[in-house]
């Protein structure tokens, strides 16, 4: 079953990423020179990812604390990372927001256009200068555009909590952003590491927590280590219910 699953699910997969591409780069010509942040073929993309969680008649969602983000605020959201498929869950959401992701991403065919088109930022995680290229976030954070980070810096590889990354909390430090922490859950079900095979009946969950204003930290790491601590009691907790 699993087999005959995972063989729908990519090439249905493929022909959207394909028909997409089209769709948003008719979008982006269009659009580009007075939509400054790529909004528009951004929220294109988000359609796709809709059609993407059709895939599965099993695949059910499940959001929280939607309520709990400030449009008014300048924020930064950071998230457990399980697999591709938090992205896709993500995008669910009822607003739109700028993406750091891996450089490798830029290098795929199709994905990694998409990602230019939609005016997604990419980084070397392992660079000098990947600190440095995170300032690019900042007018768009000061515009009210909300920025998304995996401060992982990758997906897991066994379902547990990775150590967080410095950048997103060293620019909200920095500039006085909010972060916004979030728990997902079902990404590591759906699609295990190292496995191409996917599961057809997943439950995916997200849960947004309330923002944290780095002004009532001392240092990075105690912002950092409270954020992470943070998502993981929530992740734990949404996996036993």
């Amino acid at each position: 079953m699993r087999t005959l699953f995972s063989i729908f699910l990519w090439t249905y997969f493929c022909v959207l990423f394909l028909v997409f591409f089209i769709i948003i780069s008719l979008v982006f010509l269009v659009t580009f020179p007075f939509d400054k942040y790529r909004k528009a073929p951004n929220f294109t993309l988000s359609i796709m990812a809709r059609c993407m969680m059709m895939a599965s008649p099993k695949w059910t969602m499940e959001f929280e604390g939607t309520e709990k983000f400030d449009p008014s605020e300048p924020t930064i959201f950071v998230s457990n990372h399980q697999s591709f498929m938090d992205m896709v869950l993500i995008y669910h959401l009822p607003w739109k927001m700028k993406w750091v992701s891996k450089r490798s991403l830029a290098y795929i065919p199709v994905m990694g256009w998409l990602v230019w088109l939609t005016g997604h930022l990419t980084i070397n995680r392992s660079s000098k200068t990947a600190l440095k290229k995170l300032s690019n976030l900042v007018q768009p954070l000061k515009d009210l555009v909300p920025v998304m980070i995996f401060p992982e810096g990758t997906r897991t590889i066994d379902g547990k909590l990775r150590p967080f990354k410095n950048g997103p909390f060293l620019l909200a430090m920095e500039y006085g952003f909010k972060i916004q922490p979030m728990a997902i859950d079902g990404g590591y079900k759906a699609m295990p590491p190292g496995s191409k095979l996917v599961n057809p009946n997943v439950d995916f969950k997200l849960r947004i927590l309330d923002a944290i204003d780095p002004t009532d930290f001392d240092g990075l790491t105690e912002l950092k280590e409270h954020t992470r601590e943070l998502i993981g009691q929530q992740l734990k907790e949404i996996q036993s219910t």
